[in-house]
């Protein structure tokens, strides 16, 4: 058992939350980690446990309890894959939803990565050992198609195409009410949230980002929207419709606390088109991954009440 690392807060800490205090008192640990332990009740404040976002006092006294470090190596774990394309140089996988792209805290297992360990042995090391072969990744309630590299030499060409915005990736989405216009671009940066550090956020000076859209399909109060990514931030799509005030339907982030009578168990966004150059023959391919059930139950529904 390792003993826990224990933290005086001191007077002029009181307001603070807990979390923003642990990560100046603890630089080494990243935020993602520090959420986790608090999340997994490895913090106590006097004894007890305390979400996040609660308040110091100041005089109370921190422990962590910091676990050994894990295996690093992730394990491979046969689970099923919708390939849509293979050759010794890249996979094309179909991802459904509810699946986590890569290990990360408190999701070790049964990701993408787990199962593409078990169905090939080369895979890029470029993505470190926890992402070995992801180019480019999605959200885990985010569904569709995504290319996965076998060799560092087809990464660095893939990755160099999504860089240069000559690969394209084209998604569908449902958001909540019907844009003004029939298409659009988005330019606005973005970063963290400055207080909520789960969340992304437009924010000034975060990283550019563009967005573009075009309505596909509109019904009473919410619309099918065909989205271009220009550029490839963490839950861009999802944060600039929030941003344009029609934000994605089912998102559980970034839209209204209201629903839609449909089960959807994450929100209606699906990456149905990916184009790139081969990195070997150079050919240009395109697949297209058909909607989940779930999407076209949601169409369903919209449409009986247009």
């Amino acid at each position: 058992m390792i003993e826990p690392l224990t933290l005086l807060v001191p007077p002029e800490a009181k307001g603070q939350r807990l979390d923003h205090f642990l990560q100046a008192q603890l630089p080494d640990l990243s935020r993602s980690r520090l959420q986790g332990l608090i999340g997994s009740e490895a913090v106590t404040v006097d004894g007890r446990t305390m979400k996040p976002g609660n308040r110091l006092k100041g005089g109370e006294a921190i422990a962590v309890h910091i676990p050994p470090p894990r295996e690093s190596e992730v394990q491979p774990q046969d689970l099923p894959l919708s390939i849509v394309y293979e050759d010794r140089d890249l996979l094309v996988i179909n991802k459904p939803q509810g699946m986590v792209t890569h290990p990360a805290p408190g999701a070790w297992e049964g990701t993408l990565v787990n199962a593409l360990l078990a169905h090939c042995d080369d895979l890029s090391g470029i993505g470190g050992v926890t992402r070995p072969g992801i180019v480019h990744r999605l959200d885990k309630d985010t569904s569709g198609l995504l290319v996965v590299a076998k060799h560092d030499a087809a990464h660095r060409s893939l990755a160099a195409q999504i860089a240069a915005k000559t690969a394209r990736r084209q998604y569908l989405a449902v958001v909540y009410g019907v844009p003004a216009t029939d298409s659009g671009r988005i330019e606005a940066p973005i970063a963290r949230h400055p207080t909520e550090r789960t969340r992304m956020a437009v924010v000034p000076g975060g990283r550019h980002a563009v967005t573009h859209w075009a309505v596909q399909e509109a019904f009473r109060d919410a619309a099918l929207l065909a989205i271009d990514l220009e550029t490839g931030r963490t839950h861009q799509i999802r944060v600039h419709m929030a941003h344009l005030g029609h934000p994605v339907v089912g998102d559980p982030v970034y839209g209204p606390r209201r629903s839609l009578p449909v089960k959807l168990e994450g929100q209606a966004l699906h990456a149905f088109r990916l184009s790139f150059d081969h990195p070997s023959s150079g050919e240009h391919l395109t697949f297209e991954a058909p909607l989940p059930e779930r999407f076209e139950a949601l169409l369903r529904y919209l449409r009986s009440r247009a």
